[in-house]
C-alpha cells in the first residue's frame, strides 16, 4: 500500500497494488501546471485508488482533465479519457516518494534546452514507453 496527498494534508489518497508506467513528463501542460521543468508521475488502475477530500479540476485538452486540492493548490492526478481504467499520480506527491523511480522520459520534444539529462533512462520524443 502507498499513500500521499497534497502539501496542506485536505487531500489524501492510497493505492492498494504497486504503481506501473513510472515516468517523468517534459510536456508543456505538465511544465505550466506544476510550475516545474518537468513531472515524475506513475500509474494506477482507478480500482486500486482511493482519494478523499475535495478536489478541484481543469481540463488540460480534449482528453485530459487534472485535479488538484481545492485548498492548497497541490496538482496530484492526471485523467486521460484515451485509458478510462488508469490514472496518473504525481510522484512526489507520495508520503515516500523514492522507491517509485521513473523507468522513462517522455514529451522529451517539449524539454527545455536548459535541462541535462544524466540518467540512462529511455526517453520518447511524445507519449510511449508503458
Amino acid at each position: 500500500m502507498r499513500a500521499g496527498g497534497c502539501v496542506c494534508g485536505a487531500v489524501r489518497y492510497e493505492v492498494a497494488a504497486e504503481p506501473y508506467g513510472a515516468a517523468v513528463c517534459h510536456c508543456r501542460t505538465c511544465q505550466r501546471v506544476h510550475g516545474a521543468p518537468m513531472v515524475a508521475f506513475f500509474s494506477a488502475r482507478k480500482a486500486d485508488v482511493r482519494l478523499t477530500g475535495e478536489l478541484g479540476e481543469i481540463r488540460t485538452s480534449d482528453h485530459g482533465i487534472r485535479r488538484f486540492c481545492r485548498a492548497c493548490g497541490t496538482h496530484i492526478v492526471f485523467d486521460d479519457s484515451r485509458y478510462p481504467d488508469e490514472i496518473d499520480i504525481a510522484t512526489t506527491t507520495l508520503d515516500d516518494p523514492a522507491p517509485v523511480a521513473p523507468r522513462f522520459h517522455i514529451w522529451t520534444r517539449s524539454q527545455l534546452p536548459w535541462v541535462k539529462l544524466g540518467d540512462d533512462l529511455q526517453t520518447f520524443p511524445e507519449r510511449s514507453g508503458q
